[in-house]
């Protein structure tokens, strides 16, 4: 990357309608930022369908902005918290299961969590409650449609797995209100990652305050192998007057 290039980010890769899915761009920035584990925060939505320009900081970090307004930041970090053992596909797929036979209100056309996405245009990222534990995961597989040129599920991909898990933590083990957003997703990359193998994205809450909640999320093969480990801040939108 040169000091700055421009990017824009598909319709179909969005969260909220006309916003990006924020693990996406997360990955996207973490691709240019200058450390194994990285720190994204994000500032304001960023747009789909839209230019938007990617410029290098002095601390080997990178800025998103449109125009003057500053839309997220990614810069290194420590590494994030120590994740449990994943629960087996087993489990994860009753789960996900579950979670479509009954959905929380408030679900959207999520490139991450989307119902009707099918495994080639999202990820399916269907959390649901494992029974006994204090986790939500899903069991899924990525088709082909999603694989990078060396068959891999692209890195900004990656990160796009330890997203909504978060989401799904907070409406099903806090009892958290629709229609929150990532505000800061941290996370590190441990190892390639299979498209067309089965995968268990996980979650689990960390504590919360106020509108704010924060949770360690996880990416592992149906063998249990851990592949990605990531740790997020997520915030509700302000109650209704």
């Amino acid at each position: 990357m040169t000091d700055f290039e421009t990017i824009t980010v598909p319709g179909h890769l969005s969260g909220y309608p006309g916003v990006a899915f924020g693990g996406y761009v997360a990955g996207v920035l973490a691709a240019r930022a200058a450390a194994k584990t990285v720190r994204v925060d994000f500032r304001r939505p960023v747009p789909t369908e839209a230019p938007v320009r990617l410029a290098l900081t002095a601390d080997g970090g990178v800025e998103l902005v449109d125009g003057e307004l500053l839309l997220a930041t990614a810069s290194p970090a420590e590494p994030p918290v120590e994740a449990p053992g994943p629960p087996s596909w087993e489990l994860a797929s009753a789960a996900a299961e579950a979670f479509r036979a009954a959905p929380p209100d408030g679900m959207v056309d999520c490139f991450g969590c989307g119902l009707h996405r099918t495994p080639d245009t999202g990820l399916r990222l269907h959390c649901g409650r494992v029974c006994g534990t204090p986790l939500v995961a899903a069991a899924w597989t990525p088709g082909p449609a999603l694989a990078g040129p060396d068959g891999l599920l692209p890195p900004e991909l990656v990160w796009g797995a330890l997203d909504c898990p978060g989401n799904a933590a907070g409406r099903l083990l806090d009892g958290r209100r629709a229609g929150a957003v990532t505000a800061a997703l941290t996370a590190r990359l441990l190892r390639p990652v299979p498209v067309g193998a089965g995968l268990v994205s996980y979650a689990w809450l960390l504590g919360g305050e106020g509108r704010k909640y924060r949770v360690g999320t996880a990416l592992a093969t149906a063998d249990g192998d851990l592949c990605a480990l990531g740790e997020a801040l997520w915030v509700e939108p302000r109650p209704q007057p």
